[in-house]
């Protein structure tokens, strides 16, 4: 039944955005829902959230937690990948959504959680975090590990997977957080 409800909430993200696109994965019945800002290259090239450098250490992340990602459902705030054009290379970069591009979005991923009903969500980096929360000034760094309510959700904000990949002073703090996460998560 969710599976069905999804499929036909998706089948309207064509309307939304001419640029490639992918939805959430992962399972529809799953008590832990991880969000996250946008899709990169690799993932639209691939149609899943999370297979790129960033997916090698939400594995490592899931490892910890000591779940799978079939027990989860991953998603992100907007659905197509914000770029820019490299002026020096002409390539596309990834670059931070504008707030049309998340607002664009955002009636999609609510209906994602109403859908879903997750036990806990777990935001992923300033994005996410700023959306579910309704407040722009949070930020990740002052607000990771910490379980937050909102709206009768549980809320666990983490830093973004790829955060570790560009600054691994951050390893052991991630790792802290996820043991925090996983005695939440063993709770519910």
């Amino acid at each position: 039944m969710k599976k069905e409800r999804l499929e036909k909430l998706y089948d309207g993200i064509a309307k939304l955005t001419r640029d490639p696109y992918i939805t959430g994965d992962g399972n529809a019945n799953a008590k832990v829902l991880l969000i996250g800002e946008a899709p990169g290259a690799r993932e639209i090239e691939l149609g899943k959230p999370f297979v790129g450098q960033a997916g090698k250490v939400l594995d490592e992340f899931l490892s910890v937690l000591e779940i799978q990602r079939k027990d989860i459902f991953i998603t992100n705030v907007v659905k197509a990948r914000p770029f820019k054009i490299n002026k020096r290379t002409g390539q596309k970069i990834n670059r931070p959504p504008t707030q049309i591009e998340i607002d664009a979005f955002s009636g999609i991923l609510n209906k994602e959680i109403d859908i879903i009903c997750p036990k806990i969500i777990v935001t992923l980096g300033n994005t996410p975090l700023r959306y579910i929360m309704n407040d722009n000034t949070l930020t990740i760094g002052n607000m990771h590990g910490e379980l937050l309510e909102k709206d009768n959700l549980s809320i666990m904000p983490l830093y973004h997977p790829a955060a570790i990949i560009y600054n691994q002073n951050l390893r052991e703090i991630y790792l802290a957080d996820l043991n925090k996460l996983k005695q939440v998560i063993n709770n519910i």
